[in-house]
């Protein structure tokens, strides 16, 4: 029997690839359409985990740099405007919108955690809040 630490005879590749997990996303086309493009420049990553309590919402934001979020715990509507509508549960992936408006909102009973990584550059921004944009 194989160990998983074992290399496969043929290549150097592991018999079991730590690389080869469960698929949380593949994508390069986010909900609204638009194809992910990374900014110029050097690059710079930010991960984070980002909790919103029941009721909470973003405020209405785009991203000037790639952005994933995958939802640990919880759910999340986000609104794109003419887009349409669309709720991220626990256990999904989601590529979020990058050049359009949108603001989501913790519509559960429960709060929601995220792991949201911010694919930049030196000098862009990650999030940009529009300026017009009502408060709660």
């Amino acid at each position: 029997m194989e160990k998983p630490t074992e290399n496969h005879p043929d290549h150097g590749k592991p018999v079991v690839d730590v690389h080869d997990g469960v698929k949380l996303l593949d994508s390069g086309v986010n909900f609204v359409g638009e194809q992910v493009s990374y900014p110029p420049g050097k690059a710079k990553i930010k991960s984070m985990l980002a909790t919103m309590a029941p009721g909470q919402k973003t405020g209405w934001h785009k991203h000037g740099v790639p952005t994933y979020g995958y939802i640990l715990e919880g759910q999340i509507t986000v609104d794109y405007g003419d887009a349409g509508k669309t709720t991220y549960h626990a256990g999904e992936g989601v590529l979020e919108a990058m050049d359009y408006w949108h603001e989501g909102v913790n519509d559960g009973d429960v709060p929601a955690r995220v792991v949201v990584v911010f694919m930049g550059a030196e000098g862009a921004e990650n999030v940009i809040y529009k300026p017009d944009a009502p408060s709660d």
